[in-house]
């Protein structure tokens, strides 16, 4: 059980750089809504086009980048959606066995589901080097990639939190997602 504990905080420490690496698209998605904002309005002051689809897709981008990078960090972190109406009642045990559940029930299968079904469309945007339809627009081809990415991941994560609630489960891990959190 040691070894699978190194590996799902092997993956924790992943995901944790992960979910920074969202902090700072956050940052990037501002300052480029912000600049193409303020670059269309000078724009039309000027008479000139100074915006560009361009920013407004990098956008869009980044976005899907925080949520697709950010979800296993918030699955680590135990901030993902959780219908709780009577889950903060149970104990820590009973939180490992919802959590190792939802886990093998519900996140692996979605997470499979979805890099089989999102391959053939991202193995084709990336044979015919996809471009946006919309002029001066970017290529499609490396986001739809990060669908991949950003699953794997969350598939990853998914991974790590089942070892950890198999180990709350068999008293070699002392706290629950819960329990990190409150410290």
């Amino acid at each position: 059980m040691k070894r699978w504990l190194q590996f799902a905080r092997a993956i924790d420490r992943f995901s944790e750089r992960l979910g920074r690496l969202s902090a700072w698209l956050i940052l990037a998605m501002v300052l480029i809504g912000a600049f193409n904002a303020v670059m269309r309005h000078l724009g039309r002051t000027l008479g000139v086009t100074l915006s560009s689809n361009a920013y407004i897709e990098l956008q869009w981008y980044l976005f899907s980048l925080v949520f697709l990078l950010g979800a296993p960090h918030a699955l680590a972190h135990n901030a993902h959606v959780r219908v709780d109406v009577f889950y903060s009642r149970f104990a820590p045990r009973w939180h490992a066995w919802i959590n190792l559940g939802g886990a093998l029930l519900f996140l692996l299968p979605l997470t499979a589901s979805v890099l089989w079904l999102s391959w053939p469309s991202v193995h084709n945007s990336w044979s015919v080097r996809e471009v946006s339809a919309d002029p001066g627009g970017l290529p499609r081809y490396p986001i739809k990639a990060m669908l991949l990415v950003g699953f794997a991941s969350l598939a990853l994560q998914g991974l790590a939190e089942i070892v950890k609630c198999v180990a709350v489960l068999r008293h070699q891990q002392a706290e629950t997602p819960e329990e990190r959190e409150a410290v």
